[in-house]
């Protein structure tokens, strides 16, 4: 198909300009045409020749989580105002300065001009917009309130976003650390250790079983460098891998739900994204069994996805749902359950669960910003350990070697 940039007449003799594919400039006449507007001049772009720049550019750019929030975001904003999605999304099309996305985005329009709805439209991308996404957007034109389910989905993204870039950002501090202790750590091995060990050598100095070890690391790092570093790269590699399996996820996780302090904060982040989505997917009507099963893709540890899948077998018997989350209060905090409880007693569920969200996402919040104080004592400890070990191993043997001259 040909990427067509054009400009429009409506009735009362207003212009607008936009941006569609078709396969040819009579199957554009129609579509426009449908739309109630008269074609006043057109161009063709010309985007789907493989040698042009923005081709190349839209293929090869990834498409940033926050992208997709402002897109969200403002679409909805625009069909608020009283825009016509087709035009709404031509004016997405020129606005996005995300090559891929805007791509995407002129696609998404066309299928829309030619009758399709919007969400049949975004499901053709799934790498790009979540089942979640194309769900409450489903949920949103079926209901009539397509502008208010954009607004709830664009919320939900960015609720979600906020509290892994927070998580992240705890985690920076520890790794920068780790990272430099083994890198300088490394250096010594390889270029302070083997002069101490050759002056021990000389002076044949009675070396303690710990000077003997770091010497026996350095020599090796010295003679097998490129080994060592393959072997480095390789266990990464390797650890990498075995992350993605089923059962090395399954490791992970319960490693994580096990770790002092990580293990509250990966039941809270959990708590608080399954009261989100859930919330967000029940205000905007969709069916709890399909909300659930949404919400079990959008939960990351496979222990929590499991008692989602369990929720909706009961819920299918005509269970509460409250009832599984309160019976896996190992997982869930009791909260959870009791809170849910209460919702499904008042009728108001899906509030509940979005107040349940805020609750846990504050508390996710605070903790995040405590944890380099609470680390850093740990990792002081770790470092102490670490220079306190090499200091005494290299320093006990020049002590002794003072001793024997003296």
């Amino acid at each position: 198909m040909a990427k067509f940039q054009y400009t429009a007449e409506k009735a009362g003799g207003e212009t607008y300009t936009g941006v569609a594919e078709a396969h040819d400039r009579f199957e554009l006449y129609s579509i426009v045409r449908r739309e109630g507007g008269k074609i006043v001049s057109l161009s063709e772009e010309g985007a789907d020749n493989w040698l042009s720049l923005k081709h190349w550019n839209a293929m090869f750019t990834s498409v940033k989580e926050y992208d997709k929030i402002l897109f969200a975001r403002n679409l909805g904003a625009m069909l608020s105002a009283g825009l016509a999605l087709s035009r709404a999304l031509s004016v997405m099309e020129r606005q996005l300065k995300n090559p891929k996305l805007s791509a995407t985005v002129t696609q998404i329009s066309s299928d829309v001009r030619r009758g399709a709805s919007l969400h049949e439209a975004l499901a053709k991308f799934p790498r790009m917009f979540s089942n979640l996404f194309v769900s409450m957007v489903r949920a949103g034109e079926e209901g009539g309130s397509l502008p208010d389910a954009l607004s709830v989905v664009s919320e939900q993204m960015e609720r979600m976003y906020t509290l892994k870039k927070k998580i992240r950002g705890a985690l920076i501090y520890p790794i920068i650390i780790i990272i430099a202790i083994i890198g300088i750590g490394s250096l010594m091995m390889v270029y302070v250790v083997p002069t101490l060990a050759q002056t021990f050598e000389e002076m044949g100095a009675q070396l303690p079983t710990s000077t003997r070890i770091i010497i026996a690391i350095s020599d090796f790092l010295v003679a097998h460098t490129l080994l060592a570093l393959g072997g480095a790269i390789a266990f990464l590699v390797f650890i990498t891998g075995a992350l993605r399996t089923t059962a090395g996820k399954r490791a992970s996780d319960l490693i994580f739900l096990h770790t002092p302090m990580i293990g509250v904060m990966v039941r809270e982040v959990n708590a608080a994204r399954t009261a989100r989505t859930l919330s967000s997917l029940l205000s905007s009507g969709v069916d709890v069994l399909a909300s659930l099963e949404i919400t079990g893709q959008v939960v990351q540890n496979s222990y929590f996805r499991e008692v989602i899948k369990d929720a909706a077998a009961s819920v299918a018997k005509g269970e509460p749902l409250s009832t599984s989350f309160a019976r896996r209060g190992d997982l869930y905090p009791a909260f959870v359950g009791e809170m849910m409880a209460v919702g499904e007693e008042t009728g108001a569920l899906s509030e509940m669960l979005k107040r349940l969200a805020a609750y846990y996402e504050e508390e996710v919040d605070r903790k995040t910003k405590d944890m380099s104080t609470i680390i850093e004592p740990f990792l002081m400890v770790i470092i102490g350990g670490a220079v306190g070990f090499f200091a005494v191993s290299m320093i006990t043997p020049i002590y002794s070697l003072s001793a024997n001259i003296g």
